[in-house]
Order: C-alpha cells, then sequence, then structure tokens
C-alpha cells in the first residue's frame, strides 16, 4: 500500500494532480484544500490513502497524515464512502470532525456535503469508540467568518490550475467584495474558477 509519494507534481487539475517519483507519474485523486498547496514544477510530499477494487486502485491525497487517517476512519461508518470523506476532510478540520463525532455533535457533522442529520447520527454510533483520545474541554471552533489565508489559498489553487498570478489576484479581489462570511477555502476557490470561467 501507498502511504506517502515524495516527488515533482507534473501536472494540477481541479480534482487531481499528477505526482512525478523518479520518472513515474503517480495520479492522486485531491480536493481543493489540498491543491492549492501544489504548483507544477515544485516538490511536495502528500500522505496517501490507497483504495484497492477489483478493477482499480485509487491513490487519495491529502496535505497531512491526520487528514489520511480520518479520511479513512470516516468510511468505517455505514455509507460514507471516499467521497463524502473527503468533502469531510475539505469542510471541517480534522480536530473539529473528531470532537463532533466523541460528543455525538450531529449538527456539526450534517454540515459535511452529502451528510444529513441520520447519516450524522450514524458516524457517531459508528466511529464514537474507534475516533481515539479527544480534548473534551477545549471545544474546537470553526469559525463563521472566511479561514486565515484564504487569500493566499486562492491564489495559487488558480495559479496551479494554469491562470495567471495577475488574473488569481482579480478574483481574489471580487471575491473580497463580496465579503460573505462562512465560506471554506474549496468554496472560495470554486466561486473564483467561476468567476473567470472554466479552462
Amino acid at each position: 500500500m501507498i502511504a506517502q509519494l515524495t516527488g515533482t507534481i507534473a501536472a494540477v487539475g481541479e480534482a487531481y494532480a499528477v505526482v512525478d517519483v523518479g520518472g513515474v507519474g503517480y495520479a492522486v485523486h485531491a480536493g481543493a484544500h489540498t491543491l492549492a498547496n501544489l504548483k507544477v514544477g515544485s516538490e511536495a510530499v502528500l500522505a496517501i490513502s490507497t483504495i484497492v477494487r477489483e478493477d482499480s486502485i485509487t491513490l487519495h491525497g491529502f496535505n497531512t497524515a491526520e487528514e489520511r487517517d480520518l479520511f479513512e476512519l470516516l468510511q468505517g461508518a455505514q455509507k460514507i464512502g471516499p467521497r463524502i470523506a473527503r468533502d469531510a476532510i475539505e469542510a471541517l478540520r480534522p480536530d473539529v470532525i473528531r470532537h463532533a463525532i466523541a460528543t455525538g455533535d450531529t449538527a456539526t457533522l450534517s454540515r459535511i456535503p452529502g451528510v444529513g442529520k441520520k447519516s450524522a447520527e450514524r458516524i457517531v454510533l459508528d466511529l464514537a469508540d474507534k475516533i481515539g483520545p479527544v480534548d473534551l474541554h477545549g471545544v474546537p471552533k470553526q469559525t463563521g467568518g472566511r479561514p486565515g489565508g484564504w487569500r493566499t489559498q486562492v491564489s495559487q489553487g488558480l495559479q496551479a490550475l494554469g491562470w495567471s498570478a495577475k488574473e488569481a489576484e482579480t478574483a481574489v479581489e471580487k471575491l473580497d467584495a463580496e465579503g460573505a462570511d462562512g465560506q471554506d477555502v474549496p468554496t472560495l476557490l470554486k466561486q473564483a474558477i467561476r468567476l473567470l470561467g472554466k479552462r
């Protein structure tokens, strides 16, 4: 099983990156949050989850081992597959997800795309005893405003997808002018892509 890849970023798409490791290109599925940190030609280290099926071997990449481990853990809940598990990592920080599972906070878990109240309850039921140690005294905050550093992450994500630094700056300025709160980096990146027009 591949658990980590260290190499040169050969290409970045809307939902994947190609990592060149010793002349072999590995296609790695990843969310916008992870892709925003990747730039063609740069060196990168990605934590990898390998999913083996009868007809395919799929690699999912993450910024940290913590994100990868939580991605794998979430799939231990009924009806939670790779797509929803990855969306969870994109929507909420790992510590927020772990705290929500440990405390039965289904309202927070329901903020994950594709997860309703019943699915959130199922996640708690299936994973509460597998989540590991969680600090129940300090409640992690997922702020209502935009996340810190979102401008840089969105700009890097746009440039990785082929837009110029100037085009990326223009899109970020437009998003900044809109000033809507409660949006994460993946959502903001998608809005920026719509503003510039898909390539």
